[in-house]
């Protein structure tokens, strides 16, 4: 199985990805609805959490695991990946979400200023800034914090006339920059594009995250057949939550375009 996870529901649009770019490929999402958000918990709690999921996901069978939180990718997936993983599953592997928008972001921007949006702990890890100077130095890159978006989507508050007043403000310092490309630097951001498109204009070009990393995933498998080939085939998805609400499943639902069972599940 493939594995996602997310804090809460962002992930989803990354599992929707999945369903269309890599079909026939079962997946198990984990979301911790019960902890949400991440964004301005400390690193040190979004290491824990980040670890406790990941250990779940490689226990229910899980060969390969998509961090599809920009906050874990950020503050967890580094430490993750070269020391726990080598220790406890040194023949699975864990990918993030950041290096392969990074990677687009650099390759399409004309100007070179680029703009990310994104929780409080993703901005400032400055993981986005990190990852496009290494691409290109030259780059210039202006980062918003955005903490109240990831409850407006986990409230399902997306169409109300305030939730646009809130993306004006939040969008008006990238757009004083003269930004040619934005990164939406968190996976629930993807369930506001087009508001995200009215807002930022014409003239920005908003990446769309989510495929871009179930594309930079298929390319992953293309190339390491060692875990391609591990990988069980099947439409039987999963989806796992920390806290069972009747507002996830309605959004997940709605998201998916599909009927699907929850299960709650315990991370501590």
């Amino acid at each position: 199985m493939i594995g996602v996870f997310d804090s809460g529901l962002g992930g989803l649009t990354v599992v929707k990805e999945i369903f269309q770019q890599l079909p026939d490929y079962q997946v198990l999402y984990l979301g911790d609805t019960a902890r949400t958000p991440y964004g301005n918990r400390s690193q040190e709690l979004i290491y824990k959490f980040t670890e406790q999921a990941v250990d779940y996901l490689f226990k229910q069978g899980c060969q390969l695991i998509v961090v599809a939180c920009n906050t874990a990718s950020a503050e967890a997936l580094r430490k993750i990946q070269q020391e726990w993983l080598p220790k406890n599953y040194p023949d699975r592997r864990v990918l993030g979400v950041i290096r392969p928008v990074a990677e687009q972001a650099a390759k399409e921007t004309r100007s070179g200023r680029i703009g990310v949006v994104g929780t409080r702990g993703t901005v400032n890890s400055n993981a986005y800034s990190r990852e496009l100077k290494a691409l290109n130095k030259d780059l210039e890159v202006y980062q918003q914090s955005c903490p109240l978006l990831v409850p407006i989507v986990e409230e399902d508050l997306m169409n109300r006339p305030e939730t646009a007043k809130i993306l004006r403000n939040y969008l008006r310092p990238l757009k004083l920059k003269k930004i040619d490309i934005l990164i939406l630097g968190c996976t629930h951001y993807p369930m506001l594009l087009k508001q995200f498109r009215q807002i930022a204009g014409s003239r920005i070009n908003i990446l769309d995250s989510a495929g871009i990393v179930v594309e930079k995933l298929k390319d992953y498998l293309g190339r390491h057949p060692e875990i391609e080939s591990k990988l069980i085939k099947g439409h039987v998805h999963k989806f796992l939550i920390t806290d069972l609400t009747d507002n996830f499943s309605n959004q997940a639902c709605k998201w998916l375009d599909k009927d699907i069972d929850v299960e709650k599940i315990n991370l501590e």
